[in-house]
């Protein structure tokens, strides 16, 4: 079991930057994936970028490459997403989300999520 607190969300104008932080929980963070997703309103939750184990293979949804970069701090047991050039396409939900196969990496099927934290970006 892991639990997952995200927090950094927030209102920002286009162009500008914000840093996503998920704190989990469990003796056993390396053991898990990492991803991050988003939801808009009246939209499905979309895969926005995710991490292996050691931190060493970040992947990316298309729309977010080249402005966001994930991260991770096994010793802090916490995950980070930094977004940059902001746009309002951007505005959703993000959610953190922990699971233990990299099959599943770019799907929305992880086993563990978090609440979500609110990003919208004003144009």
């Amino acid at each position: 079991q892991v639990q997952l607190v995200e927090s950094g969300g927030g209102l920002v104008q286009a162009g500008g930057s914000l840093r996503l932080s998920c704190a989990t929980s469990g003796r056993t963070f390396n053991s898990y994936i990492m991803g991050w997703f988003r939801q808009a309103p009246g939209k499905e939750r979309e895969f926005v970028a995710t991490i292996d184990w050691s931190g060493g293979i970040p992947l990316y949804a298309d729309s977010v490459k080249g402005r966001f970069t994930i991260s991770r701090d096994n010793a802090k047991k916490t995950v980070y997403l930094q977004m940059n050039s902001l746009k309002p396409e951007d505005t959703a939900v993000y959610y953190c989300a922990a699971d233990s196969d990299w099959g599943r990496a770019r799907t929305p099927k992880y086993d563990y999520w978090g609440q979500g934290t609110q990003v919208t970006v004003s144009s």
